[in-house]
Formats: C-alpha cells, structure tokens, sequence
C-alpha cells in the first residue's frame, strides 16, 4: 500500500483535549516506546492521542495501517477532527489502546492494568491488501479496531443506546436478531433469527460488540462477498438486507446524532486541511 505523504505531517486537533499532546494527535510514525507502567511494549504510534502498542518484531507498515484504520473509523469525514468527541472523551478515560502481537508469546508479555481496556489485533490478519482486492483474506483491523472504539468509547458515552447490558437500544436491537435474550450461547437458536454467534466464550457483552460490528461493517458494505463465509454467525451481509430486516439497528447506526461511521475505512486516511 502507497501511504500518502500527507500521512506523515502533524494534524493538529482543533477542540477540547484532555492534557494530550498536539503531536500525538496523528503523526502516521512509528515510535520507540519504554515505560514500566507498559510492559511487553517495544512501539507505539498513536491515533488521536489513542496508542497502538507493539513489540519490535511487529511491521511498522501494519502498524501504520491500523493507524489509519483507527483514524477513518474517529474522523470519518477525514477533516483532521474527531467527530464525536464524547467518544473520544471515554476512550481516553478508559486508557483504551490496541495492541498488535505476532506470536502468542507476544500477548504473554503484555502486562499493565493500563492495558485492562485494550483490544488486541494480530500481524497477521492484518490485511492491507484485501482493501484493493476482495478475494484476498480480510483485513481483521477492520473488526478489531471497531470492537475497541464501540465497547471502550460508544458504549461509555451514550450507555442507554450503546450498552452492552440489557436494557440499551443496541442490545434491544440483539436480543430480535437473536430471536430472544439470551443470556449465554443457546444449544440452538431460533430459526428467525439472524445474528447466530455461537462462540461459547463470548457473553452478552461481547455479542453485543460482536453483533455492533457486524451490522454496521455489512451496512458499509464490508462483508457482501463473504456470505457464504459468514452465515453460520450471521445473515445480513449486504445493506439491502441490513435495510430490510433489521430496523432496530439501522435507526441507530443511521441516526446523525451519534457520528456512527458512514463510510468503510480503507486504510487511507487523508485528512483535508484548511488553506
């Protein structure tokens, strides 16, 4: 993948901050990075005053992809700002950060209670090439930088909408896709239903990351050539079907108030800057 040279100049975010640094707003490098609070960690390069960790062995080209999957995903209408600073707000209280492993011995080494609101992303499904070529395997940033913003920033800055317990609009809106409230995986799920996660680790919380994910990456048009791929967890792969079955979602994921990405991040963030 081409980075764009802009990648590489200091966007300076114009708002509120929480003490951060301009500079660590979105700089597109890879830096070295030591602390005794971050154990395991080798790198960083951060997104909107976000870390992305990583050990030395890690490319810094994926790294720099993620990057720039974070940053889309935050600034999807790419003008250098975030675009729901509530968002923003409760990821950075939350210590949210991702963290990119290569070997299990990776994860192993991370060690910090900063890192309790992580989500982790491996070198290898990190595919910058599927955004040029479908049929090449997809690029799991797209999910994993997703589940981190939705359950360490959405679901904390508008918790009767985004909560991942019952009760909230989004799990309102899971529990008819499931076909009930289900509190653990059921040995079989309703007919009806069309979200049929059946990961017996994942509890409610996290099948409600997983079905956010879901709904809004098929209404951006991410999963529409993988159906067949997809179906034994989910059905409603394209928008028409996210539009034509799942109603409940859509009001939220297409409600402006809430600066739900409108469009899928491609791994090239290019933000305008003002003359």
């Amino acid at each position: 993948m081409r980075i764009t040279s802009c990648l590489f100049l200091i966007i300076l975010f114009i708002g509120k901050t929480l003490e951060a640094k301009e500079a660590d707003f979105f700089t597109g490098k890879v830096k070295s990075f030591h602390s005794k609070t971050v154990e395991g960690v080798d790198k960083v390069i951060y997104v909107f005053d976000i870390p992305i960790y990583g050990a030395d062995h890690i490319s810094n080209k994926k790294m720099i992809h993620a990057a720039n999957i974070m940053a889309q995903y935050l600034d999807n209408d790419e003008d250098g700002i975030v675009d729901d600073m509530s968002v923003w707000q409760s990821l950075k209280k939350n210590h949210a950060s991702l963290i990119m492993w290569s070997k299990m011995k990776d994860i192993r080494r991370f060690d910090s209670p900063f890192l309790e609101h992580s989500q982790d992303l491996g070198e290898d499904e990190t595919s910058i090439l599927w955004h040029d070529d479908r049929t090449e395997r997809f690029d799991a940033s797209l999910e994993e930088i997703l589940h981190l913003i939705t359950s360490q920033g959405y679901a904390f800055a508008y918790p009767d909408v985004f909560g991942e317990m019952p009760g909230s609009l989004l799990t309102e809106a899971m529990d008819m896709a499931r076909g009930g409230c289900f509190k653990r995986v059921p040995s079989k799920y309703p007919l009806k239903a069309w979200f049929t996660y059946d990961d017996r680790t994942c509890g409610y919380e996290c099948m409600a990351t997983e079905y956010l994910y879901w709904g809004l990456t098929s209404w951006l048009g991410a999963q529409e050539n993988r159906g067949e791929e997809i179906v034994h967890e989910w059905k409603l792969n394209t928008r028409h079907k996210m539009k034509e079955t799942d109603q409940l979602l859509m009001r939220i994921l297409t409600n402006p108030k809430f600066h739900i990405p409108q469009k899928l991040p491609n791994g090239r963030y290019t933000p305008r800057t003002s003359d």
